[in-house]
Order: C-alpha cells, then structure tokens, then sequence
C-alpha cells in the first residue's frame, strides 16, 4: 500500500545545531501516528515541514507520491494543519472565520456552506456559530481550529499540541472529535502527553533533540512511559527548541 505521506532525510536548521536531523517517517491510509516528546524535541518543527509551512533544509516530503515543496494548491489541500496556536480572526463569527478556511482551500458555493454545517457539527460548535471568535473559551477555540483544519476533509490531518492547556473536559471533548473521525482520515498528532497517544494512536515515534528515537504500535498494553524513558536520553541534558 503506497502512503499518503511520506518524509525522507528529513533536517532543518543550522547544521552544527539542527533542529530535526535525518528524519524519516511513513504515514499509511487511516493510520494514526503520534509524535512523542518533551517540549523542545523538535515535534513543532516536524509539524511545520509536514504541513509545507517551512522547508526542509535537506531531504523531502511527498503527499500522494508528490514532492510537496513543488507542490501547488491542489496538493496542499490534501493536507489540514492545526498549529499550537489556534489561527482565527477575534473580530468574525465561528461560522465567517470557517468561510475563510474553506475557500483558502478552494470551497465555494453550495460545497462550502455543507462542509461548515458538516465540521459545525462534528465539533459541537452549532450554538455558537454566530459568536465572535475573540469569545471563545480555550476549549471551543481549539474545536474552532480544528474544524478549519477539516473543513475541506483533507486525507491527512497533522495536529501539533491540539490539547496543550486546556482543562480535563475540554480535552475529553477534542479527544472525542478526534476519536471519531472515520478511517480515511490519516493522522499525525505531536504531543508531550502520554494519553494522548494511547488514546488517539496506533503508532508512535519517539522524537528527542530533533532525533528519531524509535517507533513501536501501540496497544491497550503499551508501556508508552517505559519506552519514553528509556530512550529519552537527551532530556535532562537539553534539547533542541
């Protein structure tokens, strides 16, 4: 089965202090991969090459079998991307600020008006369609971002954090709108947050100082915290941002 993403060689950064180095990873059709470590193991970094936002200092990334620095829009829209930092604008409404997401990736019309009611729906954000963004607690803000990041049901989902900060029930619900996307969609989740992963995950990928650690499935019976500390060396004696 060829996959939907894949990352070869992939660095970034100054090569005598890279913030990723040499990193490879394959993403298969419904697969859900976490990235796994401390803050500053390079996780945000890995997001923002997957998703096109930076490029590669060496090495590539290819969606669909496509090389995605040569990429147009139409490839891109194969991808939805939520950073840590939730973008929207505080002055429009949940429903104005999805308009926006949707035709930056080419919806319109009819389409565009279905996919808000559709994504509206999947993160319980009905009720609020008509609020400013700006007034969002934390928890509907995250629902708010990822909902622009599916609006135009991308195949691969790449989240970096989409639980940092919030409280236990506002990350109940993002994990709940996580777990219930159907199986076409592809997944790559980076967290510091064990539950997470042995949540939301099928695979795992250690990450420590902009390294590849190891990668191990993940089962009901997965010891995430053994694996975690034995390969996390490099984190008492600090690591890349």
């Amino acid at each position: 089965m060829k996959p939907v993403l894949l990352a070869r060689q992939l660095s970034y950064g100054n090569p005598d202090r890279p913030r990723l180095s040499d990193f490879d990873l394959q993403l298969q059709p419904g697969d859900r991969l976490g990235l796994l470590g401390i803050n500053g193991a390079g996780k945000s970094t890995l997001m923002q090459l997957l998703a096109g936002i930076l490029a590669p200092s060496r090495g590539e990334v290819l969606i669909l079998g496509q090389r995605l620095d040569r990429a147009g829009p139409a490839l891109r829209r194969h991808i939805g991307f939520l950073p840590q930092r939730v973008p929207f604008y505080p002055e429009l409404t949940v429903t104005e600020n999805l308009q926006w997401a949707g035709r930056l990736r080419g919806l319109s019309g009819q389409g565009l008006i279905d996919a808000i009611d559709t994504v509206l729906d999947q993160a319980r954000l009905v009720e609020f369609s008509r609020r400013l963004a700006g007034r969002l607690s934390a928890g509907m803000a995250q629902r708010l971002g990822l909902a622009q990041a599916l609006v135009h049901r991308p195949d691969i989902l790449i989240l970096d954090e989409p639980t940092a900060g919030l409280d236990p029930l506002q990350t109940e619900q993002i994990r709940g709108l996580l777990g219930s996307l159907g199986g076409e969609t592809s997944v790559v989740l980076a967290t510091h947050l064990l539950d997470d992963v042995q949540r939301l995950c099928n695979r795992v990928i250690l990450l420590d100082a902009g390294c590849k650690k190891a990668e191990h499935e993940v089962t009901p019976d997965t010891d995430l915290l053994r694996h975690f500390r034995q390969h996390a060396a490099g984190a008492e004696s600090g690591a890349v941002s």
